[in-house]
């Protein structure tokens, strides 16, 4: 699955769902969390039965941002019952309580013949970050984003690049380990508007092996698409690896460089993609 750009749009603003299909991301998160006033929120929740087949009508899978805490199990039957593809989950703490998450959807999966709902998991305190593993091997995580101001806060700490690179490294780790998503920048900026800023830190994400990167504004979703795709000039390499090693059984030079096993299959990787 490809996951370049995930677009957070609050479910209870109707301006912004209206045009969420038209943006060209990969997933449409409907956030029923943080950006939704906690007077909105029912509200915000009853929607999603419109909201979720509207902004998931060119092809973006839907995944609803649910609360943590009290409102968790009804959020999370609706979105359910609403369609949605997958839930992302805040403030995890453990698989096991993924597991307690999955064994409320269960039933209403099997009653209304759907397929399981998928989960997105958000690291956002420093126990999770040392049970990230765990937290990522869960049969239906399919990919871990950090909470980074909460875990900041946490920390007692400043969310700074600075700050936050080592953790979202150890994530990102704990995370490919077990085969699954990563998704984040190592760089960020508060400036949506700078989106050469976005483009150097995509590309650098990239380079480390992340899969995409959620972002609050339209303008960042071709900037994402772009940064978190093969260039033309990887696939060209890609398809000249690929193209010797058909001729060149074992382990061969190309280019001055040695071509074996790990390239090959980053070579096809790249296609692939």
């Amino acid at each position: 699955m490809r996951l370049r750009s995930l677009l957070y749009v609050p479910a209870s603003s109707e301006r912004f769902l209206a045009r969420a299909h038209e943006r060209g991301a990969d997933a449409v998160i409907l956030d029923l969390e943080d950006s939704v006033p906690e007077a909105d929120k029912d509200a915000a929740r009853q929607g999603l039965a419109a909201a979720v087949p509207a902004v998931g009508r060119n092809g973006a899978r839907v995944f609803v941002r649910i609360n943590s805490g009290p409102r968790q199990r009804d959020d999370a039957l609706v979105a359910c019952r609403a369609g949605a593809f997958g839930l992302m989950v805040p403030k995890v703490q453990s698989s096991g309580a993924l597991d307690a998450l999955a064994g409320t959807l269960r039933a209403e999966e099997a009653t209304i013949g759907r397929a399981a709902l998928s989960f997105l998991a958000l690291v956002e305190d420093p126990a999770a970050l040392l049970d990230a593993r765990a937290i990522a091997a869960n049969h239906r995580v399919i990919g871990l984003a950090l909470g980074s101001e909460d875990l900041a806060t946490a920390l007692g700490a400043m969310p700074t690049p600075d700050v936050l690179r080592y953790p979202k490294l150890m994530l990102h780790y704990a995370t490919k380990a077990e085969g699954k998503l990563s998704l984040g920048l190592l760089q960020s900026s508060a400036d949506y508007t700078d989106l050469d800023a976005l483009a150097s830190a995509a590309a650098e994400a990239k380079a480390h092996g992340f899969d995409g990167a959620t972002c609050v504004h339209p303008s960042a979703v071709p900037v994402l698409n772009a940064g978190f795709s093969a260039t033309a000039e990887e696939r060209a390499w890609a398809e000249r690896v690929l193209a010797a090693a058909a001729t060149s059984p074992g382990a061969f030079e190309l280019d001055g460089r040695m071509v074996d096993a790990p390239v090959l299959a980053r070579a096809r990787r790249i296609l692939a993609s």
